[in-house]
């Protein structure tokens, strides 16, 4: 029986291209489905909703990594968190371009009006925000020049961005919350595994 703890190079390198078009398929269908005007009566809505479900769904994955690995002890897993990261990143900056240019028109006065008055996008700019530097520090090369240390502590805002999204589409959401309350379910089962984790490891140590 195939050890699934590791994985050679090139069945790694097939894995990423796999998962970098899977990544994919949902933008693939929207753009699919706005060229044939197929977005529904309201566009906008549609292509807001659709890229918000995809930017929370891969933080999730994201957050996934780590403790499937620890639970199956299948160390290539890690090789996938950085680019399932970057896929989160960059649904969620189709998410607000959708926002800003097509929703608002960059009516910079309407959207500090928005800030404001409504919470769910209130809570959601600050989430997008904390998401830039996650993926400016993503490469290598950042990683070492900020240490290993302090990479993983701005990293862990992940937890927190998280938290404001899935706040973010609960707050959105008007009548229906079986999508927001999923995703809340979800990211407290990983939160919940984490700590158990962390004070597992710090009982270790004590």
């Amino acid at each position: 029986m195939k050890n699934l703890k590791t994985l050679n190079n090139t069945m790694l390198v097939w894995l990423k291209i796999s998962v970098f078009l899977l990544a994919l398929i949902p933008l693939t269908k929207l753009a699919i489905n706005a060229y044939t005007d197929n977005l529904g009566a309201n566009p906008i809505e549609k292509i807001t909703h659709v890229t918000g479900y995809w930017t929370l769904s891969f933080l999730l994955i994201t957050l996934t990594i780590t403790p499937l690995r620890k639970l199956t002890s299948w160390s290539w897993l890690v090789r996938l968190r950085r680019m399932l990261g970057l896929f989160a990143f960059f649904y969620a900056c189709l998410h607000f371009s959708t926002y800003l240019v097509l929703d608002q028109f960059f009516d910079w006065a309407s959207i500090v009006k928005d800030i404001v008055k409504r919470p769910y996008i209130t809570i959601g700019c600050p989430a997008f925000v904390l998401l830039i530097p996650l993926a400016i520090t993503s490469n290598n090369r950042l990683t070492k020049l900020i240490g290993g240390k302090r990479w993983r502590l701005l990293h862990r805002l992940v937890y927190f961005i998280a938290i404001g999204g899935v706040v973010h589409f609960w707050w959105l959401v008007k009548k229906d919350i079986t999508e927001p309350l999923t995703f809340a379910v979800l990211l407290s089962a990983l939160l919940s595994i984490r700590l158990f984790y962390f004070y597992a490891k710090a009982k270790r140590v004590n």
